[in-house]
This record gives structure tokens, C-alpha cells and sequence, in this order.
């Protein structure tokens, strides 16, 4: 078994006459009435990332709460309920400014169409987290990290028509897999890397987004999927153990995590 270890990891570094948006730019759509933390944890990890810009997509009541709960976001508005697939080429053009995009934190299964006929026809490097997965193939995305937990990875490999881990390396294209667990296993192209750092404290709703979040911003940084998912996964589990060892306990938030990227990643 290959560990991931921090001292192989490298952030993302920038030129010191770089200018705003050189440091990678993330859209994130996703969110929904019943989940607005979800897609606001998302955007704030992946700017706490390093990435220079995040763009948030969301349903209109959402946005505005998004609003309220960060003023570092920029946020578009659509005016729905939730995500419809005819207006799919709205979402096409908008992402051609961005590097990278983040779908699927909060946006519930209503959205199911939308993601389907956006994956599958998107030009941009995703990560897809959280219900977004419950809607997908490997087949309908490349080039992409996929940020299941057992649960969701069972219905990705349903979706897929994948039986056995052999079918599964032969299927993942060029996309990367973090199986969230107590051991994070990432999965890319013939190998499988486990990382040990987390707790059981990153159980409670949000931590997922702060994944994901940290994924998308890593990746429009560096511009390589796997190194993007090492990063994730393994800062996302670290800043859990610290947090663990400050509260004395498992009485940290996803919040908290977010809060703590800036000393973590630096």
C-alpha cells in the first residue's frame, strides 16, 4: 500500500508578478433551498485555496443567502427553483472564463437532468462531489476528480456498469477518485494511493464540501488532476486532526475547517 506523505506535497506556487485570475478561477454551481451551507463552505475553501477568483452558480434565494454568508464570492443568480436542463447552454458559456468546475455541493436530485446533459457536454476539468454523483457515469466526465463517499461511490459504480476493480482502472479514463473514508483511497489510472490523515470528527455535514472546495481550487492551480486530489485530501484531513487537537474533541465544524486552511496552507 502506497501512502501519501507531506513531505512529497507540493502547494501550488505563483509568480510574484502574477495578476488576478493567473492563479486559477473556479465556477462552482450547485446549491439549493435546503442545502445553502453547503455550496458556501465549497467556494470559501476553494478561495482559501489559493485560487484567485470563485464564481458561484446558484438558484436565486440561494445566491443571495450565499451572499450574506461571504462577501469574498462572487455570485450569478439563476432565477429557478433549481437547475433545469434547457438552459444548460447558459452554463456552457459561462464557464469559459474559468479553469475549473466544481459541480454539485447542495444541489439536491431535482437538478439530475441538468447535470447529466452539463457533464456530459462540458469542455472544462470538473470535481464533482455530492448529489452530482449520484447522477453520473464515468463515462459522461474526463479529466475530472470525483469526490464520493461508499455510498455514493456504490451508485457511481452502478452507473457505470463497473463490477470489480479490474473493470474500474479500465473505466476511469483519466478521472481521479477520492473514496472518502477512514483511510482516503485515491484512484487514478492503474494505481491506488491511501492517505491517513482525518478523523472521526469529519463525519458532521460540510466536511465533504470543504473537500471538494480545496479539490477545485488546487486543481485550477496546478492544472493536474491527481496532484489536486493528493493535496485535498490529505490538507482536508490534516486541518481535521488539528482542529481535533485545539478542541479537544470532536466539536469542530466544517466552518472551523474552512477558517483553518490560511494556517495550514501557507
Amino acid at each position: 500500500m502506497k501512502y501519501i506523505s507531506g513531505n512529497s506535497l507540493r502547494l501550488p506556487k505563483r509568480k510574484k508578478d502574477s495578476k488576478k485570475g493567473d492563479n486559477g478561477k473556479v465556477l462552482v454551481i450547485g446549491g439549493s433551498e435546503q442545502y445553502v451551507g453547503a455550496l458556501a463552505l465549497a467556494g470559501m475553501a476553494a478561495l482559501r485555496s489559493g485560487a484567485d477568483w470563485v464564481t458561484v452558480i446558484a438558484p436565486e434565494k440561494v445566491g443571495w443567502a450565499v451572499n450574506c454568508l461571504s462577501p469574498d464570492l462572487v455570485v450569478q443568480k439563476y432565477k429557478s427553483a433549481y437547475f433545469r436542463k434547457k438552459h444548460v447552454s447558459h452554463f456552457l458559456a459561462a464557464e469559459s472564463k474559468y479553469d475549473v468546475v466544481l459541480l454539485g455541493n447542495g444541489i439536491g436530485r431535482k437538478s439530475d437532468k441538468f447535470v447529466r446533459s452539463y457533464a456530459k457536454q462540458s469542455k472544462k476539468p470538473m470535481v464533482i462531489d455530492a448529489d452530482a454523483i449520484r447522477a453520473l457515469s464515468l463515462e459522461d466526465v474526463n479529466n475530472s476528480i470525483i469526490t464520493p463517499h461508499k455510498k455514493e461511490f456504490a451508485t457511481l459504480m452502478k452507473n457505470s456498469q463497473v463490477s470489480s476493480g479490474e473493470v474500474l482502472q479500465k473505466s476511469l479514463r483519466n478521472n481521479v477518485i477520492i473514496l472518502k473514508g477512514k483511510t482516503d483511497q485515491i484512484m487514478y489510472k492503474g494505481e491506488i494511493l491511501y492517505n491517513k490523515t482525518g478523523n472521526a470528527g469529519m463525519t458532521k455535514a460540510g466536511t465533504g464540501d470543504v473537500l471538494a472546495g480545496l479539490a477545485a481550487g488546487f486543481y485550477a492551480q496546478a492544472k493536474n488532476a491527481l496532484e489536486a486530489a493528493k493535496l485535498a485530501a490529505y490538507y482536508n484531513g490534516l486541518i481535521g486532526d488539528i482542529l481535533l487537537k485545539r478542541k479537544k474533541g470532536f466539536t469542530y465544524l466544517a466552518s472551523d475547517m474552512v477558517n483553518e486552511i490560511k494556517r495550514v496552507c501557507n
